[in-house]
């Protein structure tokens, strides 16, 4: 976990739900399932810190930007959730082709 600064709150990033991957581009051959994966999942040593008027961030993003993670409340621990957020993502159809490659070298293969 983060060493907490006063206000920070901690935080951790889990996979996109329903609300943040529905309608998010999956290319043929690729499970809908891997659209909820984001690179950070899982990913507990963050902090936030609330706005002046004391709301957390509505998004938290990586990479300059091109990963997007999107509030999505709190846990039963207090820590912060961000989910995957792949429509904000600008890398995700670039991520998604890759992974859809793999599936189809997989499939010429025989291998599940």
């Amino acid at each position: 976990m983060a060493t907490l600064l006063r206000g920070e709150v901690p935080a951790i990033l889990q996979p996109a739900g329903a609300a943040q991957y529905q309608g998010a581009y999956c290319p043929p051959g690729v499970p809908y399932a891997e659209v909820r994966r984001g690179p950070f999942d899982g990913k507990t040593d963050i902090a936030v810190r609330p706005d002046p008027d004391g709301e957390l961030p509505r998004h938290m993003t990586f990479g300059g930007g091109r990963i997007v993670y999107e509030y999505d409340g709190r846990d039963d621990r207090g820590r912060a959730v961000y989910r995957y957020a792949p429509r904000l993502s600008l890398s995700h159809r670039t991520v998604m082709d890759g992974v859809a490659e793999v599936y189809a070298q997989h499939k010429l293969e025989g291998k599940s």
